[in-house]
């Protein structure tokens, strides 16, 4: 029996700046440019979680995707959505907002959710040509 991949997407909307505090202004304007907005910006995310696994004989379910959805609405969409996430998300208080390191923040909360016999991939756009995978 073969593997099967299974999506789920959302979206959220959120505001960040990329700045590193150990930086001067000049340094953090020269690396981020428009990304170092002291007053932020914001993206509309598209967010694709990729479930991998072998499908169950008794369902023909790999994961129940309205479980998933679930889980995403609840673990991250509710955290993430409409916020401004270097001020309201604990885990970007010393850790810079970008699309690298928040599609590494969402796997990192969704894993112990979901069971290790299952490879968990998350997929986020920032823009509609940016995007970001990981694991890669």
């Amino acid at each position: 029996m073969f593997k099967v991949a299974v999506f789920r997407k959302e979206h959220f909307n959120a505001a960040h700046r990329l700045y590193n505090p150990t930086w001067s202004f000049e340094k953090n304007e020269q690396i981020f440019g428009k990304c170092n907005n002291k007053f932020y910006h914001g993206h509309n995310y598209e967010l694709i979680v990729r479930l991998t696994g072998y499908p169950n004989p008794d369902t023909g379910f790999v994961y129940d995707l309205k479980k998933l959805s679930d889980l995403i609405q609840e673990h991250i969409l509710e955290k993430f959505d409409h916020k401004n996430l270097n001020e309201q998300v604990a885990e970007f208080k010393n850790l810079i907002p970008t699309a690298e390191n928040i599609s590494m923040v969402i796997y990192n909360i969704l894993r112990p959710l979901i069971s290790d016999t299952l490879d968990l991939s998350i997929t986020l756009y920032e823009t509609p040509r940016n995007y970001v995978q990981y694991p890669a």
